[in-house]
């Protein structure tokens, strides 16, 4: 299944713009493109579509401004300090910060295990952490065992065959 591209800046043609009590529901005639479901209050009922639209547009735009002023600079958990702690809330594993220092394992029958913290996970386990990151890119760099603390250098190249 293809992912939803995200909500843009829109004109009324390409919107259908639905009231639901307090909230405004704006969905694309793309169908590619995921919906909105704005709370605006109970003035949603007064408004025009216009200007449901234009509260729309603003967000998205004030969202565009924000990515594009954002400078991203990863967090790393000190060494002997847990990089993953167990949410209650999300009933899983969570990181701690944007970078896991991470041992890859295989059981029986050629299963990944991922160790972080002393701490083995599944693939499946690791996988459903990574879903804190949902809309996010990541990069994996490989290491030896012993380098997990030091930043590699990288080189970028066509591997050798």
């Amino acid at each position: 299944m293809p992912r939803m591209k995200k909500p843009h800046i829109a004109t009324l043609d390409e919107v259908v713009i639905t009231r639901n009590g307090d909230y405004a529901d704006i969905a694309y005639r793309d169908s590619a493109v995921g919906g909105v479901n704005l709370k605006i209050g109970p003035e949603v009922t007064l408004m025009t579509d216009q200007e449901i639209l234009d509260c729309h547009n603003g967000i998205i735009l004030a969202m565009q401004q924000s990515v594009a002023s954002y400078r991203h600079r990863a967090v790393e958990v000190p060494p002997g300090k847990d990089q993953v702690r167990y949410s209650e809330k999300c009933d899983q594993w969570v990181p701690r910060g944007d970078v896991l220092r991470c041992l890859i394992h295989d059981e029986a029958g050629r299963r990944p295990v991922i160790e972080i913290d002393d701490r083995e996970f599944t693939l499946e386990e690791f996988g459903s952490m990574l879903t804190t990151f949902s809309g996010w890119g990541m990069r994996v760099v490989f290491v030896p065992d012993t380098d997990l603390e030091k930043r590699p250098v990288i080189v970028v190249r066509d591997p050798k065959d």
